[in-house]
């Protein structure tokens, strides 16, 4: 095939164009922004740096085929004529998988079925025998996509889905994916040595993602990737690039990131993670009621999840406590920027303060806010902001 080769990164909802500058600063050629992900070329080196620095993306797809179609046959041939037996070995295990937006075919599943026979067939026909069908840990997963009128096929260079970094041992309630929490640090435009907290941090993911961020460890560095296991890979060009990226990372110092949360067992969750991590040193942890909490710092930016619906309780309380969170960010966070991250209708109408910006965004198929308040001496004050822009096209949620 020639060069460069084609790629496509799903992320969540509402990150396309945060990706989109990801993309571009780790090489991606003629990157462009598509609805669920983004579009871009490279070389392999730029697929393997993708895969080991992109803290945004779900997944780093190799495009391999895309055509027109009218019937599940012509998604066969298709993927029939494909040299899958040059890509990766007939010893691998395979798993296919299908989305699909206005496709006119009856059942993906069938379509599904057809595409694993034709990796299958070409396999039996190049080599006397076929791959395994492994639905749970594959070693080499395909997908396919089909709109109305053309379908395209990616052979997964990731393996497992990018937001699974190792670090995070115990996830706890309502976990937040750990590349949804880096694309909205990276919409809060926090910058590494400006003081961040997260007074309801959870299990503590946004904190570990700043640490990550602000020691430039590559978020991919503790795991393998399916792109080792292809045919063509070059261990000698992915340990050249390892090494380049591990080597810019910063000496593990403290940071000016600090967290709380109301509840000891959530907490104990986020030290261990940070512990397992190696970062108990670098970030601040207490227990604290965020209703009772005070600034650490003049300035900085607050970023948080805040937990609703079984642990804050019901409707009432929640109406009633939404103001008062609202009043601690007011009179105790002066000069601060807050960014609230959440899903549920009634913080933005109940909270009383003025959002400068309300950023749509997913949190799986789950529709979610992240609300901008700026916090100014003397009174809240509207502080306009170009939304982060939405480009139609392609999903391909990962």
């Amino acid at each position: 095939m020639v060069m460069p080769y084609h790629f496509f990164a799903p992320c969540p909802r509402g990150l396309e164009s945060a990706l989109v500058i990801e993309l571009e600063q780790l090489g991606g050629l003629s990157v462009r922004g598509r609805d669920g992900g983004v579009q871009f070329q490279g070389d392999w080196s730029t697929c393997y740096r993708a895969n080991l620095e992109s803290r945004i993306a779900s997944r780093v797809l190799w495009q391999v085929a895309i055509g027109s179609y009218t019937s599940e046959a012509d998604v066969y041939d298709a993927a029939r004529a494909l040299p899958w037996n040059e890509w990766f070995a007939r010893a691998l295990t395979i798993r296919v998988s299908v989305a699909a937006i206005k496709c006119p075919l009856r059942s993906l599943d069938f379509v599904t079925l057809k595409i694993k026979d034709a990796v299958c067939d070409q396999f039996r026909q190049a080599t006397g025998g076929r791959p395994s069908v492994d639905t749970g840990r594959p070693d080499m997963r395909i997908h396919g996509f089909l709109d109305a009128r053309q379908f395209s096929l990616y052979l997964d260079t990731s393996g497992d889905a990018l937001f699974k970094r190792g670090l995070r041992k115990n996830a706890g309630e309502a976990p937040l994916r750990e590349n949804l929490a880096a694309g909205i640090l990276q919409l809060t435009g926090w910058q590494p040595g400006v003081p961040l907290l997260d007074p309801m941090c959870g299990s503590g993911t946004f904190l570990l993602e700043a640490a990550q961020i602000a020691l430039n460890i590559p978020p991919g560095a503790g795991r393998s990737f399916a792109f080792e296991k292809l045919e063509n890979f070059s261990v000698k060009q992915w340990d050249q690039l390892k090494e380049a990226a591990l080597a810019r990372q910063s000496p593990k110092t403290p940071q000016p990131i600090s967290g709380s949360d109301l509840y000891g067992d959530i907490l104990a969750v986020a030290r261990s993670n940070l512990a397992d991590a190696g970062f108990s040193n670098l970030v601040a942890l207490k227990q604290a009621n965020v209703l009772e909490i005070s600034a650490p710092a003049p300035s900085g930016v607050i970023i948080t999840n805040p937990p609703y619906g079984v642990r804050m309780g019901e409707q009432q309380q929640l109406a009633e406590f939404y103001p008062k969170l609202g009043d601690v960010l007011k009179k105790r966070f002066s000069g601060w920027s807050a960014y609230i991250f959440t899903a549920d209708p009634l913080l933005p109408r109940n909270i009383r303060l003025t959002a400068s910006r309300r950023i749509p965004l997913f949190n799986g198929a789950l529709e979610c806010r992240l609300l901008e308040y700026r916090m100014v001496a003397g009174g809240m004050r509207r502080v306009k902001k170009t939304q982060v822009a939405q480009q139609p096209g392609q999903p391909l949620e990962g």
